[in-house]
């Protein structure tokens, strides 16, 4: 039996903004729009892809599940992404923590790693 991850699929009040913004953020593509949905990838033919549809009710608590990208300079990127419209986000951090959690425009949260040292797991934790 083989199975393939093909998108995380995301709730949006406006799926077509919230796509473009995460095209904008990651550098990827759209491979598939319309008023109802919208689909992001790092390429047309290249897999797991962001997957955005819309829903009535907003977003009220914070997410089960969520992405964690490890950049190359930290600091940079979260002002990079500050500056298209993410937002720091409160999830109950202590503080201390080496990375950073930022929200998308419509309160998704997503976490930017610091950089990886000796003895911590892959997610920064």
């Amino acid at each position: 039996m083989g199975l393939e991850w093909d998108s995380l699929v995301i709730d949006a009040a406006d799926p077509v903004a919230l796509g473009r913004w995460w095209c904008e953020a990651l550098g990827w593509v759209v491979v598939n729009e319309t008023a109802e949905e919208s689909e992001v990838r790092p390429a047309p033919d290249r897999m797991p892809g962001l997957f955005f549809g819309v829903v009535p009710e907003g977003k009220t608590v914070k997410n089960r599940l969520h992405l964690d990208f490890r950049p190359d300079d930290q600091h940079a990127e979260v002002e990079r992404l500050q500056a298209l419209g993410a937002r720091r986000a409160d999830v109950g951090q202590r503080g201390d923590e080496p990375w950073v959690v930022l929200a998308d425009p419509e309160g998704n949260e997503f976490c930017v790693l610091g950089e990886r040292t000796a003895g911590q797991g892959l997610s920064g934790a």
